[in-house]
């Protein structure tokens, strides 16, 4: 079988800028050419003709004033960490806390009022991106739109569901737990 270096110095050497000349763009030119004979591209437009084209529309909105709340507490206990005084694992742990506050301050434990945990307005008004949500979803439905709502966090699809069945929407969900076959019929559904 033939190969393509004769050492890793070889391979090294060919994608080290050497100069002010040769930019990252050009290195993944590169890159995309040697690896064009091993790899099968398929655009979406060659395989699925009746997708319509994709559209993106980026939205930056605030918080909402509870996500203000925790979101200055997580600041101000850790603030060491977040002036670079700390661990880097630490202000990891900062950022993933920041996040969670930025989707919804009921991913952390004892903000949601209850027991008993009910249902109702305090889901959409303690997140400014559910209340986003709110506003969108019956625009979107009415023009007869589909949506499908991405999360990497599975308490936030618990609080989604939580949203989506106190509105009367319907959906289905596809998660970790979500078996292969209910997972393809599911897709099938949407």
């Amino acid at each position: 079988m033939p190969r393509l270096f004769d050492s890793a110095q070889e391979f090294k050497d060919l994608f080290t800028i050497k100069s002010d000349d040769v930019s990252q763009e050009q290195i993944i030119k590169q890159i995309h050419r040697l690896l064009r004979p091993f790899m099968l591209r398929r655009l979406k437009v060659d395989v699925e003709k009746t997708l319509p084209a994709k559209q993106e529309i980026y939205m930056f909105i605030g918080l909402s004033s509870l996500q203000k709340q925790l979101y200055r507490s997580i600041l101000t206990g850790n603030i060491d960490v977040v002036n670079g005084i700390g661990e880097r694992i630490k202000l990891l742990n900062v950022l993933m806390q920041l996040k969670k506050v930025c989707n919804h301050p009921y991913l952390f434990d004892k903000v949601e009022p209850g027991p008993p945990f009910e249902d109702g307005e305090h889901l959409v008004e303690a997140s400014m991106k559910f209340k986003v949500l709110d506003m969108l979803l019956p625009k979107l439905i009415d023009k007869g739109c589909k949506v499908l709502i991405f999360s990497q966090m599975t308490r936030l699809l618990n609080i989604l569901d939580d949203f989506l069945r106190y509105r009367g929407y319907q959906f289905c969900r596809i998660d970790g737990q979500t078996s292969a076959n209910d997972r393809e019929e599911r897709i099938d559904d949407f």
